[in-house]
């Protein structure tokens, strides 16, 4: 019999298992992978508290992971919770677990008091949006820029 799944809160020792999903993520966002040091940067990202991210697991192999950050609104005057990334392996889809994710994530923001979670997703991924619809999220339009520093 297969054990349940469970949630967890990653910590600097996953460092590893989280980079190794961030790829498999970047990979099916059709986005660059940088792989060298991204290891040490989550897990000193995580031991300093500037990311938190909580793993899906069974059976002791990570299926999935959520990525937030604390972030501020100039136009609500408040913080809210980013949600950077929300990830599953195409395995792992289907059974509840972007749900039990998206519930620590949520649980996380209320106990920092923000009243809101952000994020956002390749239009092209119906699949995930349709996810958050049916969870109650409201879709924004934008067009989301990067620039180089």
């Amino acid at each position: 019999m297969t054990e349940p799944a469970t949630i967890r809160l990653a910590t600097a020792a996953d460092a590893a298992s989280l980079a190794r999903l961030c790829q498999a993520h970047a990979h099916y966002e059709r986005i660059p992978y940088q792989s060298e040091g991204h290891a040490q940067r989550l897990a000193t990202a995580l031991q300093q508290a500037r990311l938190h991210a909580w793993l899906a697991e069974q059976s002791g192999e990570v299926l999935g992971y959520a990525s937030t950050t604390l972030d501020y609104a100039t136009l609500a005057g408040r913080s809210y919770l980013h949600l950077d990334c929300l990830y599953l392996r195409p395995d792992a889809r289907g059974q509840g677990l972007g749900s039990a994710l998206l519930a620590a994530v949520c649980q996380h923001g209320r106990s920092l008091g923000c009243q809101e979670l952000q994020w956002q997703t390749p239009d092209w991924n119906q699949g995930a949006i349709r996810f958050y619809l049916r969870l109650g999220a409201q879709q924004r339009s934008k067009v989301r820029f990067s620039l180089g520093l």
